[in-house]
Order: structure tokens, then sequence, then C-alpha cells
């Protein structure tokens, strides 16, 4: 008689993965046309999906979420899941590169020392472009000029950190 008291579910449990259903589908319906492609959803859930991007109305939008939820009761959450996860990871480390550039940029225009450890790292880096553009900054920034060449920096120091080959 015990065993059969453990395999019930509260009904507290259960409103709560339908929740938590519910708010995956609602991550669903950020994604863009391609992301959706790629996660085999049913069509009936992916045109629920589609369908609700034109729903601007609060209750109409707030009916149609709860529709999505109980369409997603019957789909394996966890594939979805885990391609979700691997998406936001791929944008966290897309950001994390693009401060780690900002931050070399920074320390290279702070300190001139700092191109010598920047050329240590990256050999195949073009030091005398890199003075160049890092002068050039420099000079925009007391003349008061357009931040131009501050962003052709940023874009040079980008593609030596991705290994690109030297440029012409």
């Amino acid at each position: 008689m015990q065993d059969d008291s453990s395999d019930i579910i509260s009904k507290t449990r259960r409103k709560q993965d339908m929740h938590e259903l519910q708010a995956l589908g609602e991550r669903l319906t950020e994604l863009n046309d391609t992301q959706l492609a790629g996660l085999d959803l049913p069509e009936d859930l992916l045109d629920a999906v589609v369908d609700s991007r034109r729903i601007n109305r609060h209750e109409a939008r707030r009916r149609h979420m709860q529709y999505i939820g109980r369409l997603m009761r019957t789909v394996d959450p966890a594939p979805i899941r885990e391609r979700l996860a691997e998406w936001e990871g791929q944008s966290r480390e897309a950001t994390a590169a693009l401060h780690h550039v900002e931050r070399w940029r920074d320390r290279l225009l702070d300190n001139d020392a700092a191109l010598t450890n920047f050329i240590s790292e990256h050999a195949h880096a073009d030091s005398r472009h890199l003075r160049a553009l890092i002068r050039s900054v420099r000079e925009d920034r007391i003349a008061g000029r357009p931040a131009r060449q501050f962003r052709e920096l940023f874009r040079e120091l980008r593609r030596v950190m991705d290994g690109a080959p030297a440029r012409d």
C-alpha cells in the first residue's frame, strides 16, 4: 500500500510542471524562424508559436500562451531545453569574447607596453598596423572626431584574436 502513495504526484507539483512548460513555450515564441526549424517541433505547436507573434492584446496573448503550454504537455521538453541552453551558452561565449576584445582595446589605448604583451600573445598580428590604429584613435579622441578609428581598432583586434590571417 505504501508503494502506491509514492507514485502519486501532488496537484501542486502538476501545476508547477504545467507552468514550467508554459514558460518554456513562451521562450519558444522569442526564437527566430531558423531556430524554430532546428527544434523539430510538432506542426500544431509550431503553428501556435508562429501565430503568437501576431497577437499583441494582453488577454488574448495570455490565453494563447496557455494554449501553447497545453500543447507543450504532448512534447518531450528535454531536447528543447537542451537546445535552448546550448544557444544561450553560445551567446554567452560570444559576449564574453567581445568583452575580452574590448578589454584589450582599452589596455592598448591606456598603456603603450600593452601592445608588446598583445604581440607576444598573438604573434601573427601586424604590430605596425595596430600601432598606427592606436595612434589614430588617440588623435581622434583629442580632436573630438567621431569614433571611426576606435571601431576599426576593435575590428582589427577581433580579427587577430580569432586567428584570421594577416591583412593585405
